[in-house]
């Protein structure tokens, strides 16, 4: 075991090293992409063929198929951001701020989703767009937050120097994350309690939850294809930026 752990140690800090990265990622697109466009196309059938009509809602409780995707990702996506931090500041890992830095503005688009297709929902549901209930507001705060952590890496010229800062900004915002999770539980809300992953199992009969499980998976798919995407384009960038520096340094030296 001790000789083993090590060992693996190793072996995951070389495949994500960012030239590692490079060489295997590419591989992976095509069947990511594959896929993904598969799971979106089974989660749509199943939205609008496989799913009965709403009471009240009718055709309209088929927003939440893609609300609750983007809504889970809103966060799931900065949780990762916030992994990506540590690796910035404790491990100074070399792929830790692109992962953050490629992963921002994809939370910032899922996360603006959200609340559209939220305020969709909302109309019909509770009569209103909007409500300055506490998981709304809070969820608009987490947009902005992605925002300016965007603004901040755009400020920068030096992006190791940005990492660093953006990596702290980050970890304060990550506050917001259990905020946005409790606030139903904490406040008087319009929106319902958890009804999908609790200690007693789903609250919600097969033919939505099946719908819905299959457009999370799907859309989550499509993030760790955006991400995979944005990371790639971010080295070579960083690259092509390096060797040019260093072809400027040259010219001034002769």
């Amino acid at each position: 075991m001790s000789v083993d752990a090590p060992a693996k140690a190793n072996w995951f800090s070389q495949l994500a090293h960012p030239g590692q990265f490079l060489r295997w990622s590419r591989f992976v697109l095509v069947p990511l992409a594959v896929v993904t466009a598969a799971t979106f196309a089974i989660g749509l059938w199943l939205s609008f063929f496989g799913s009965p009509e709403d009471y009240q809602m009718g055709d309209m409780v088929r927003v939440m198929y893609v609300h609750v995707p983007n809504a889970w990702l809103s966060q799931f996506v900065y949780v990762a951001m916030a992994i990506s931090a540590l690796g910035t500041l404790v491990w100074r890992h070399p792929l830790a701020d692109v992962a953050n830095k490629a992963a921002a503005p994809l939370g910032a688009v899922f996360t603006a989703l959200a609340l559209y297709t939220g305020s969709l929902w909302g109309r019909p549901t509770w009569g209103t767009y909007w409500e300055w209930d506490g998981r709304m507001t809070s969820t608009l705060v987490l947009l902005f937050i992605y925002l300016g952590i965007v603004a901040l890496w755009r400020s920068f010229d030096d992006q190791l120097r940005a990492g660093r800062i953006v990596a702290v900004v980050t970890l304060v915002g990550a506050i917001n994350i259990p905020i946005i999770k409790f606030s139903v539980d904490w406040w008087n809300t319009l929106h319902q309690p958890a009804s999908v992953f609790t200690a007693e199992g789903p609250k919600m009969p097969g033919s939505i939850l099946a719908p819905l499980l299959v457009m999370m998976l799907a859309f989550t798919l499509l993030f760790v294809l955006l991400q995979t995407i944005r990371m790639r384009t971010e080295i070579l960038r960083r690259r092509a930026e390096t060797l040019s520096r260093q072809a400027a340094m040259q010219g001034v030296s002769r």
